[in-house]
Formats: C-alpha cells, structure tokens, sequence
C-alpha cells in the first residue's frame, strides 16, 4: 500500500494512493496516518479494503508529510561509503546517529526555507523508513520484523550550523522545513528489496545525485538492531538512512542552494518529491 496525507497543513487527511494512480479517502477508516496504523494487525486491515470502494479525492489538493505525530527522526551520517569520500571523511566503523527536530517535517512538495544568516544550505536525497513496532534490543535477524515500510526524506542541512558552529549535527539539520517527507509511505511488503533502490537528485534541472542504495554501508536491519540498543524504537518513529554523493559540500568549488532553486528528488518506487527554495520570513 501506498499511504498518504492530504490537505491544507495541520488539517490533513488519511488517503491511499490506488494502483490506478487515483488518491483515495481513508477517513472512514483511520483517524490519522500515524504509528497506530502501522501495526500488523491494522496494516492488515487496510489491506482487505479495495480502494475502487473507498471515495475518490476530486482535484489536486496539497500533499502532506506522509507521516503524522513521528516520535523520534533520527538521522544516519555518512552512510555511503562514496558520500564518505566526497565529504573527504573516513569511512564510520560504527553508525554516525544525529537528531532532526520533528518540527522539520514538511510536506514533499512544500517549499524549503533559506534561514536568515545561512548560506550552505545543501540537498541530501535519503531513504527513510518507519518502525511500525516496538524494538528493543532486537536482533539484526528479527530486525526488519518491526519495519512498517518505507519514504523519501531530503535531509536539508545548513553546513555551516553543522559543522562549524560547535556540538551535534542536530542544530544544522532541524531548521523548519529541513525534513520533507514522503509522497507517500510504501509498506513494507511492496520493496522486494531496500538496498536495491535507484536515488536521484535535480537541483534547478541539473542532476547533482544519482546513486543507489546498494552502496550504504550499514544496512536497514543493521541500522534497526544498532539503534535498539541505545534507545526504544516506538510505531511512528523515522529513521533518514544517509546520502548517496553528489552534495553541494562535496563539490568544487562548493555549491549551495539560494532562493529560486527547485530541488527534485526520486527513489524508485517511493514516487517523488520537489521543492522551491524561499527566503524564510
């Protein structure tokens, strides 16, 4: 399944995207796309529906982050081992864990904030996926049990307030509208396999990323049993699994987005997103 918020922000809908393509009301069914749903049991549920019975949403309405209520965004660093290269920084011996405020989240299509004061504002197309279980201490064997499914995040980072402003990542990757999500949330059962996905990025019509997520050096059952020893992993929490390269960092000279830029981002089966930078009020 294909699940999806739609509507103005902060008043959005449950929705389903069909096969067909066409975008299906939910709300009949489910209050909220949240880790409620992504239980097995509910999961389940939603699967016996057919979506030619539920009621067709009319026009074009506003994509909202494919996610409600996310608990935890939890970001991997230097995933990739050729991202690694590019940032000119070993390869990690362990997973690299930083935090994205929630208040970053945004909708796929919504715009991207240029803070005031920030000019290394950069791209970083991600795969992301959704704990729809409980994890504690789990096995990297029984790991991918509590996956609920998968999504595109852009980790917009200001580097500048990342590395070079002192402590933790977080503070140059939580800025308002620093974590587009979704189009959609793709369960889990649709990705035959999440190492084996195609990920490209466009910045104003110039390809800046083309990778794959075969070259992640800590896989997603890897990542799921790792993190479970430091922290619960509860339904709806999100972890953005790293960066293949081509970031603006990694260039020479180094390139960062400005007011006007349209980013577009694609990972095979998980639809698209696209964004137009703006100055922040």
């Amino acid at each position: 399944m294909k699940l999806v918020r739609y509507g103005a922000r902060g008043a959005e809908r449950p929705g389903l995207r069909a096969p067909d393509g066409s975008l299906r009301d939910l709300s009949g069914h489910v209050a909220e796309i949240d880790g409620r749903v992504l239980a097995p049991g509910e999961l389940r549920r939603l699967r016996t529906l057919d979506p030619r019975d539920l009621p067709a949403v009319e026009g074009t309405p506003r994509i909202g982050p494919c996610l409600a209520n996310v608990g935890k965004l939890i970001g991997i660093g230097l995933n990739y081992s050729d991202h690694a290269a590019e940032s000119g920084m070993p390869v990690p011996s362990e997973p690299i864990v930083f935090m994205k405020a929630t208040s970053a989240i945004s909708g796929p299509y919504d715009d991207v904030e240029i803070p005031a004061g920030a000019d290394k504002v950069d791209w970083e197309v991600e795969l992301a996926f959704a704990i729809g279980t409980r994890a504690k201490n789990v096995s990297e064997s029984a790991a991918l049990d509590h996956v609920a499914g998968y999504m595109i995040l852009n980790d917009v980072s200001e580097r500048a307030w990342q590395a070079e402003r002192q402590g933790q990542w977080t503070k140059g990757k939580s800025h308002d509208t620093f974590a587009p999500m979704g189009p959609w949330l793709v369960t889990a059962d649709e990705i035959a396999d999440p190492h084996a996905l195609a990920m490209r990025l466009d910045v104003s019509g110039t390809r800046r990323q083309d990778g794959s997520s075969r070259t992640l050096i800590f896989g997603i059952a890897h990542l799921v049993s790792y993190l479970s020893t430091f922290m619960t992993l509860e339904p709806g929490d999100v972890v953005t699994t790293g960066t293949p390269p081509g970031v603006g960092l990694g260039m020479r000279p180094q390139l960062y987005l400005k007011p006007g830029d349209t980013m577009r981002l694609e990972i095979d089966g998980l639809g698209y997103q696209e964004q137009r930078c703006v100055r922040a009020a």
